[in-house]
C-alpha cells in the first residue's frame, strides 16, 4: 500500500470560486444591491451584497443549503483577500429582514389566498439583469410564464390540488432568464387574481425599460381580462385555450382540416376566428388534432376519436405551423424550474414561513441570472463549458481546482494548480483581478 501523507498549506478546493466573487464586485452587484435595498449596518457589518454573494457562493460550489457556508465553505472562502463571509445564521436574519408583508385575497366563495409579490425585490432582479448586460433598455423579450408548485411542509404552507402542501409561485422568464416571481400559497387557483399579478409584471418590465415582444402561456392564463391586456401591452401573445363542449362541437363540425407534420408529430390544422369573448378584436384560434391510439378491440363513438389543442394567438401573419411551433417552444421554462429546484435549492426551502421564503426564492433566481452571466464569460475561454451547461458540470470543470492565496511583493497572487493546457485560460482570467 502506497504511503500517505497528510500536509497542511492552506490550499483551497474550490479556486474557481474566487473568479465568480471578483466578477459580482467587478460588474458592480454589489454597489447595485446596497444602493436598492439600502445599507444593513451602519459600521462594518455585514451588507446585503456580503448576504447575497455568499449564497450564491454555496450553489456556485456545489453546495445544497445555505448551512454550508458555515459547515464546510467559511473555512475556504474566508481565505481570499478583504473576504466578508457571513454565517448562515447571518444569512438568514438578513433574508427575513427583506420579507413583506403578503396581500389576502377572499374569493367569492370566502376562501382567503395569500399572494408574495415582493416588488422591490422583483425590481431588483431586473436591475441586476441590466447591469449584467443579460438585458438592454428599450429591447424587446419573448416571456413565458408559469405556476410551478414546490412542495413544502412548513409551518404555513397549505394543501394544494397537487395532494401536498407547499407553494404555488407564479413564474416568469425569458429564456433562461427568471425576471419576475409572486409567491402564492398553495392552495391557490392558478386563474385567481392573475390579470393582477401579470400586471404588476408587466409593469415592472415596462418600468425597466423593457417591452414584450411575445407571451406565452398556458390554460391558466387563459382569461378575458388578461387577454385584454396582453392584446394592448404585446405585440404577440400565444395562450393555450381551455377546452369546453361548445368549442368541440365546432372543432367536430369543421371540414377545413389540413394534414401536416410539426416537429415530426403528424396532426390535422385548421383556424378559426375567435368569436366567444372580445369578438370585434379579431383574434385568431389555432386548432390542431390528433388521432388518439386506440387499444386493441377498443371503439371510438364517432367524433371522439380525435385529441384537440388550441392556441389563442393575436398573431394572423405566421402558418397554423408556425403558431403551433413558436407555442411549443415555451417547454423550455420547464427546464429553468428543473434548474431552480435540482441546483439552485428551490427544492430545499430554508424557512417556515411563506414570505421569507419568498425572498431566498428571488435571490436564488438572480443567482441563476448571475450564473448566465458567468457561462457568457467563462464558456468564450474555458473547453468543455457552453451556454447550456448545468451547474455540476460547471463546478467539477471550472469551479472544482486547488488555488492557494499568496502575497508576493506587497500584493496578493491566486496560485492556481493545475495542467499546462489550462495556464492560459487562468493568465486570463487573472489580469481581471485588482
Amino acid at each position: 500500500m502506497a504511503k500517505v501523507a497528510i500536509k497542511y498549506d492552506n490550499i483551497v478546493p474550490y479556486g474557481g470560486i474566487f473568479y465568480a466573487m471578483n466578477e459580482f464586485k467587478r460588474a458592480g452587484l454589489d454597489k447595485l444591491v446596497d444602493g436598492r435595498l439600502n445599507l444593513r449596518c451602519a459600521n462594518y457589518g455585514y451588507q446585503y451584497s456580503d448576504i447575497m454573494l455568499a449564497i450564491f457562493c454555496v450553489y456556485l460550489c456545489g453546495g445544497d443549503h445555505i448551512e454550508d457556508i458555515t459547515t464546510i465553505l467559511n473555512k475556504y472562502l474566508s481565505t481570499a483577500p478583504d473576504a466578508r463571509i457571513p454565517s448562515s445564521d447571518t444569512i438568514a436574519r438578513g433574508l427575513k429582514e427583506l420579507s413583506a408583508m403578503s396581500i389576502a385575497y377572499t374569493s367569492k366563495a370566502g376562501n382567503v389566498y395569500a399572494h408574495d409579490p415582493a416588488m422591490k425585490l422583483n425590481s431588483l432582479m431586473l436591475d441586476m439583469a441590466l447591469l449584467l448586460g443579460l438585458m438592454k433598455k428599450g429591447q424587446g423579450i419573448d416571456v413565458d410564464f408559469d405556476n410551478e408548485f414546490i412542495p413544502a411542509e412548513k409551518s404555513d404552507a397549505l394543501y394544494s390540488y397537487k395532494k401536498q402542501r407547499g407553494y404555488f409561485p407564479g413564474v416568469m422568464t425569458s429564456g433562461p432568464l427568471i425576471i419576475g416571481i409572486e409567491n402564492r400559497q398553495g392552495n391557490s387557483n392558478v386563474k385567481f387574481e392573475q390579470v393582477e399579478e401579470l400586471t404588476r409584471m408587466l409593469d415592472n418590465i415596462e418600468n425597466h425599460g423593457l417591452y414584450v415582444r411575445m407571451f406565452r402561456a398556458d390554460c391558466g392564463s387563459f382569461i378575458k381580462e388578461l387577454v385584454e391586456e396582453l392584446f394592448l401591452r404585446t405585440e404577440t401573445f400565444y395562450l393555450r385555450a381551455s377546452s369546453c363542449a361548445d368549442r368541440r362541437q365546432m372543432y367536430e363540425q369543421c371540414k377545413d382540416w389540413r394534414h401536416t407534420s410539426v416537429n415530426g408529430q403528424e396532426m390535422d390544422v385548421t383556424s378559426f376566428e375567435f368569436t366567444e369573448f372580445l369578438s370585434d378584436w379579431h383574434l385568431r384560434l389555432v386548432v390542431q388534432r390528433t388521432k388518439m391510439d386506440a387499444e386493441q378491440g377498443e371503439r371510438f363513438l364517432p367524433g371522439m376519436e380525435y385529441m384537440y389543442r388550441a392556441i389563442l394567438t393575436s398573431d394572423h401573419n405566421s402558418t397554423e405551423e408556425q403558431v403551433i411551433d413558436k407555442y411549443n417552444q415555451r417547454g423550455a421554462c420547464e427546464k429553468n424550474f428543473d434548474v431552480q429546484n435540482n441546483d439552485f435549492g428551490w427544492a430545499h426551502l430554508p424557512f417556515s414561513t411563506m414570505e421569507d421564503n419568498t425572498v431566498f426564492l428571488l435571490f436564488t433566481a438572480m443567482l441563476k441570472n448571475f450564473y448566465q452571466y458567468l457561462l457568457s464569460k467563462v464558456s468564450a475561454i474555458f473547453p468543455g463549458i457552453d451556454m447550456k451547461s448545468r451547474l455540476k458540470r460547471f463546478v467539477f470543470a471550472f469551479i472544482v481546482v486547488p488555488a492557494k492565496w499568496v502575497r508576493v511583493a506587497r500584493q496578493w497572487t491566486l496560485n492556481i494548480y493545475t495542467k499546462n493546457r489550462w495556464l492560459h485560460y487562468w493568465t486570463i482570467f487573472n489580469a481581471s483581478y485588482g
